[in-house]
């Protein structure tokens, strides 16, 4: 979205209809799943207007959990049973019933979130945090999420080359990735790739490419 997208509230009610972008199978192409067979849900919506965001998330509609679930079980295989949660933010929306209801038959559901908001997920829920750096500084995690979290995931650019916040911010010893911001720069992108390799040599963090990117698919 570029920053372009509006700034979307949380949204609270029993989550038996959220705002659903997109479902769709693939392959998990970031961080501590890569390359194993996925069922995106991605949610409309995001509380944040990131500048360097290049996902669409604004042309959601509404859908039932059932029917959710209905779309789930057309992607799942004996093979694809990680469903991936994203968005936009979606943290944003009521999941938690959709979290248990994943869970109950069976999926491996992983999260993927900005960290500034919040819910109580089942603890079988695997969350992965990728802070966002507004130009200034980082927006500030929650400290309850913090505890939950099981990786993060930093998209970096060589644009800023001062990651000196992320030790602090990557609490709790969970896996650090960092992630070349993709800037639809050539001469960027490898700027920001020679950077992310820096950080993961000098300081002991893992790489993360967009795989999916790589592989030409969504």
């Amino acid at each position: 979205m570029h920053g372009t997208n509006p700034i979307r509230l949380p949204i609270h009610g029993d989550g038996l209809t959220l705002d659903i972008e997109q479902i769709f199978p693939t392959l998990q192409g970031e961080g501590p799943y890569a390359g194993w067979p996925a069922i995106f849900i991605r949610l409309g919506g995001c509380n944040l207007a990131c500048h360097f965001c290049d996902t669409e998330f604004e042309s959601f509609a509404p859908l039932s959990l059932e029917a959710i679930m209905e779309q789930v079980s057309e992607y799942t295989s004996d093979v694809r049973r990680l469903v991936v949660i994203t968005g936009g933010e979606p943290l944003r929306q009521p999941i938690e019933a959709l979290c248990k209801q994943l869970l109950a038959q069976g999926y491996k559901v992983q999260i993927e979130t900005n960290g500034t908001l919040y819910r109580d997920l089942p603890e079988e829920v695997e969350i992965v945090c990728s802070p966002k750096n507004n130009g200034q500084g980082y927006f500030p995690l929650r400290p309850d999420l913090l505890a939950r979290v099981n990786a993060f995931k930093f998209i970096v650019s060589a644009s800023s080359k001062d990651y000196g916040d992320v030790p602090a911010m990557a609490q709790g010893g969970a896996p650090v990735y960092v992630q070349p911001m993709d800037e639809s720069d050539e001469e960027k992108n490898r700027e920001n790739l020679r950077l992310a390799v820096q950080l993961a040599e000098r300081r002991g963090y893992r790489l993360s490419l967009q795989l999916h990117k790589i592989a030409g698919i969504p």
